[in-house]
Formats: C-alpha cells, structure tokens, sequence
C-alpha cells in the first residue's frame, strides 16, 4: 500500500539505494511509475505493507516500509531488491554495488568506487571535511541526522590519516 514518503512515520524502515550517475528526467518519470506500482502490491506473507520511496538529488532512491504492525519478511525485501534490480538493468544503472562511495563535492554528488577512493583524495576532491552519504542509515530518521557525514567521521578516516 503505497503512502507518500512525508507521511511515514519516522521510525519507517528504509533502504537507501545509490546510483552511479544522476538520473534523466525521463528516467525519474519511469522510476516513480515504477515504484508506486511496486509500492501498491508490496506485501509480507499476503499482508500489504504501508512502503513509500523517495527520490533525492535525483541519484538516491529510499525505499521505506511501515513495520510497526507488521515486520518485513526475507521474501519480502528480496521482491524490493527485484524491482532495484530491474530499475538498475533497464536505466544501465549501478544501484545495488556496495563497493561504492557517494559525497558532496561542492554542489555535486560524486561517486568513488572502493580502487578509486586513494584517487579522489590524491585529486583534493573527497577532502576528511567532505561530506559522504552514509549506507548504514536504516530509519526514515536517520536521514536528517546519520546520512550525510563528513568522511573523517566515518570508515573513510584512513584516507586522511597522517
């Protein structure tokens, strides 16, 4: 049962999923078509699941659930990997890869993949000041808070260690 991403409560389970690239606006259209659909028929067990997602800065896709009656189950969250997994191979996408680092370099999303990590800090553009979106965020709160750190206050600190 799709609900609007403001709507959910706070405590609403999330995935937060980045891309590689920002998405088109054509893409974003799709997209949201996509996971509204996704959203209406998602269930645990045959039981709907208040879910939402959000879009933001047209490179993160957050998928969110309502557990508070009812938790979701293993073959739950793997139909919502499916549907990333379709997104992802329809738009040529890296969207499920977790060896990847997205920050802010300036006004700009940037993306490291792990080899490339040493590059950025070597080029100044992924600074210990910089912030990085962090993965590890699991509640529609956390986003105000937890998501976006600087990279010395995260795993990222032994790139800037003298």
């Amino acid at each position: 049962m799709y609900v609007p991403f403001d709507d959910m409560p706070k405590d609403a389970r999330i995935w937060v999923y980045q891309a590689d690239r920002p998405f088109e606006e054509k893409e974003k259209v799709w997209i949201i078509s996509k996971l509204v659909a996704f959203c209406n028929q998602w269930n645990t067990h045959g039981a709907e699941m208040p879910s939402s997602f959000d879009i933001r800065l047209d490179q993160f896709i957050i998928l969110s659930v309502d557990e508070s009656k009812l938790g979701a189950s293993g073959c739950s969250i793997d139909s919502s990997v499916r549907i990333i997994r379709e997104i992802e191979v329809k738009l040529n996408l890296n969207l499920l890869d977790s060896g990847k680092v997205a920050y802010m370099d300036g006004e700009n999303v940037r993306v490291a993949f792990l080899p490339e990590i040493k590059n950025h800090v070597s080029a100044g553009s992924l600074k210990s000041t910089s912030k990085m979106f962090n993965p590890s965020v699991n509640k529609i709160s956390d986003l105000n808070e937890q998501w976006l750190i600087e990279a010395n206050n995260s795993w990222l600190k032994k790139y800037f260690a003298h």
